[in-house]
Protein backbone atom coordinates (compact mmCIF):
# COMPACT_ATOMS: atom_id res chain seq x y z
CA UNK A 1 0.00 0.00 0.00
CA UNK A 2 1.28 3.42 -0.89
CA UNK A 3 1.23 4.95 2.78
CA UNK A 4 1.61 8.46 2.20
CA UNK A 5 -1.95 8.86 0.66
CA UNK A 6 -3.60 6.51 2.90
CA UNK A 7 -6.50 8.27 4.29
CA UNK A 8 -6.20 10.72 1.30
CA UNK A 9 -9.05 10.61 -1.93
CA UNK A 10 -7.47 11.18 -5.30
CA UNK A 11 -8.94 12.35 -8.56
CA UNK A 12 -9.07 10.99 -12.37
CA UNK A 13 -8.89 12.86 -15.32
CA UNK A 14 -13.02 12.75 -15.33
CA UNK A 15 -13.22 13.98 -12.02
CA UNK A 16 -14.02 11.36 -10.24
CA UNK A 17 -12.69 10.03 -6.99
CA UNK A 18 -9.66 7.53 -6.85
CA UNK A 19 -9.40 5.41 -4.07
CA UNK A 20 -5.23 5.26 -3.58
CA UNK A 21 -4.98 1.76 -1.89
CA UNK A 22 -6.74 0.23 -4.83
CA UNK A 23 -5.12 2.57 -7.40
CA UNK A 24 -1.86 2.50 -6.12
CA UNK A 25 -1.20 -0.84 -4.92
CA UNK A 26 1.67 -2.89 -5.72
CA UNK A 27 3.20 0.25 -8.42
CA UNK A 28 6.58 2.12 -8.44
CA UNK A 29 4.66 6.06 -7.74
CA UNK A 30 5.61 9.06 -9.54
CA UNK A 31 4.83 12.03 -7.35
CA UNK A 32 4.72 14.80 -10.16
CA UNK A 33 5.28 18.62 -8.55
CA UNK A 34 4.29 20.76 -10.90
CA UNK A 35 2.03 23.47 -12.54
CA UNK A 36 0.40 25.92 -15.49
CA UNK A 37 2.38 29.10 -14.82
CA UNK A 38 5.78 27.19 -14.91
CA UNK A 39 7.88 26.71 -18.34
CA UNK A 40 9.74 23.88 -17.45
CA UNK A 41 6.41 22.40 -16.36
CA UNK A 42 4.91 22.80 -19.34
CA UNK A 43 8.36 22.12 -21.15
CA UNK A 44 8.37 18.64 -19.23
CA UNK A 45 4.79 17.74 -18.94
CA UNK A 46 4.81 16.15 -22.78
CA UNK A 47 7.56 14.39 -22.55
CA UNK A 48 5.94 12.80 -19.11
CA UNK A 49 2.88 11.80 -20.75
CA UNK A 50 4.59 9.77 -23.88
CA UNK A 51 6.62 8.05 -20.77
CA UNK A 52 3.66 6.94 -19.29
CA UNK A 53 1.58 6.30 -22.52
CA UNK A 54 4.75 3.94 -23.62
CA UNK A 55 4.83 2.24 -20.39
CA UNK A 56 1.13 2.13 -18.72
CA UNK A 57 -1.04 2.73 -21.73
CA UNK A 58 0.74 0.84 -24.55
CA UNK A 59 2.29 -1.65 -22.25
CA UNK A 60 1.50 -5.20 -22.43
CA UNK A 61 1.00 -5.95 -20.12
CA UNK A 62 0.80 -2.48 -18.35
CA UNK A 63 3.67 -1.38 -16.04
CA UNK A 64 3.42 -1.08 -12.45
CA UNK A 65 3.60 2.99 -12.35
CA UNK A 66 1.48 5.58 -11.52
CA UNK A 67 1.66 9.45 -11.38
CA UNK A 68 0.39 11.21 -8.84
CA UNK A 69 0.46 15.13 -9.60
CA UNK A 70 0.75 17.58 -7.04
CA UNK A 71 -0.20 21.02 -7.94
CA UNK A 72 1.22 24.45 -7.49
CA UNK A 73 -0.81 26.39 -9.41
CA UNK A 74 -2.56 29.63 -8.10
CA UNK A 75 -5.98 28.38 -8.25
CA UNK A 76 -8.22 25.02 -8.74
CA UNK A 77 -9.18 26.59 -11.63
CA UNK A 78 -5.65 26.93 -12.83
CA UNK A 79 -4.72 23.53 -12.07
CA UNK A 80 -8.01 21.57 -13.06
CA UNK A 81 -7.10 23.49 -16.94
CA UNK A 82 -3.45 22.38 -16.67
CA UNK A 83 -4.27 18.79 -15.65
CA UNK A 84 -6.71 18.75 -18.65
CA UNK A 85 -5.02 20.38 -21.02
CA UNK A 86 -1.10 18.90 -20.70
CA UNK A 87 -1.39 16.02 -18.27
CA UNK A 88 -1.74 12.37 -19.11
CA UNK A 89 -4.29 10.12 -17.75
CA UNK A 90 -2.29 9.80 -14.10
CA UNK A 91 -3.91 10.91 -10.90
CA UNK A 92 -4.02 14.11 -8.99
CA UNK A 93 -4.33 15.24 -5.14
CA UNK A 94 -7.06 17.96 -5.32
CA UNK A 95 -6.08 21.56 -5.16
CA UNK A 96 -8.16 21.67 -2.07
CA UNK A 97 -6.17 19.50 -0.47
CA UNK A 98 -3.50 20.81 2.22
CA UNK A 99 -1.73 17.49 2.30
CA UNK A 100 0.03 19.26 -1.07
CA UNK A 101 2.39 21.19 1.81
CA UNK A 102 3.03 18.46 3.63
CA UNK A 103 4.27 16.65 0.51
CA UNK A 104 6.37 19.41 -0.45
CA UNK A 105 7.90 19.22 3.16
CA UNK A 106 8.40 15.34 3.41
CA UNK A 107 10.39 15.61 -0.26
CA UNK A 108 12.02 18.85 0.41
CA UNK A 109 10.34 20.62 -2.43
CA UNK A 110 12.18 23.97 -3.29
CA UNK A 111 11.12 24.23 -7.03
CA UNK A 112 8.86 22.97 -9.62
CA UNK A 113 8.72 20.99 -11.85
CA UNK A 114 10.32 18.14 -9.89
CA UNK A 115 9.22 14.15 -10.27
CA UNK A 116 9.82 12.16 -7.07
CA UNK A 117 9.88 8.73 -7.34
CA UNK A 118 8.73 6.62 -4.16
CA UNK A 119 8.27 2.77 -3.15
CA UNK A 120 5.00 1.76 -1.73
CA UNK A 121 5.49 2.92 1.48
CA UNK A 122 6.71 6.31 0.49
CA UNK A 123 10.67 6.18 0.41
CA UNK A 124 12.36 7.59 -1.87
CA UNK A 125 13.54 5.86 -5.19
CA UNK A 126 14.46 9.22 -6.26
CA UNK A 127 14.17 12.75 -6.21
CA UNK A 128 15.43 12.76 -9.90
CA UNK A 129 12.77 11.37 -12.22
CA UNK A 130 12.74 13.95 -14.25
CA UNK A 131 16.24 14.16 -14.89
CA UNK A 132 16.21 10.56 -15.43
CA UNK A 133 13.61 10.37 -17.75
CA UNK A 134 15.39 12.94 -20.20
CA UNK A 135 18.79 11.21 -19.68
CA UNK A 136 17.38 7.77 -20.03
CA UNK A 137 13.77 7.23 -21.23
CA UNK A 138 12.52 4.03 -20.64
CA UNK A 139 15.04 2.78 -19.14
CA UNK A 140 14.44 3.98 -16.13
CA UNK A 141 11.97 2.28 -15.17
CA UNK A 142 13.22 -1.06 -14.82
CA UNK A 143 16.05 0.35 -12.14
CA UNK A 144 13.25 1.90 -10.32
CA UNK A 145 11.07 -1.21 -10.30
CA UNK A 146 14.13 -2.88 -9.20
CA UNK A 147 14.41 -0.80 -6.42
CA UNK A 148 10.97 -0.98 -5.24
CA UNK A 149 10.57 -4.26 -4.11
CA UNK A 150 7.65 -5.03 -5.19
CA UNK A 151 5.95 -8.04 -6.92
CA UNK A 152 6.85 -7.68 -10.51
CA UNK A 153 5.09 -8.59 -14.03
CA UNK A 154 7.08 -6.60 -16.10
CA UNK A 155 8.73 -7.71 -19.18
CA UNK A 156 10.76 -4.90 -20.32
Amino acid sequence: MVEVFTGRTLLNKDGDFVDPEEALRNKVVGIYFSAGWCPPCRDFTPILCDFYTELVDEGEPPAQFEIVFVSSDKSSDDMVEYYHDMHGDWLALPWTDDYKHELRQRYKITAVPKLVIVKENGDVITDKGRKQIRDRGLACFRSWLDAAEIFQNFKG
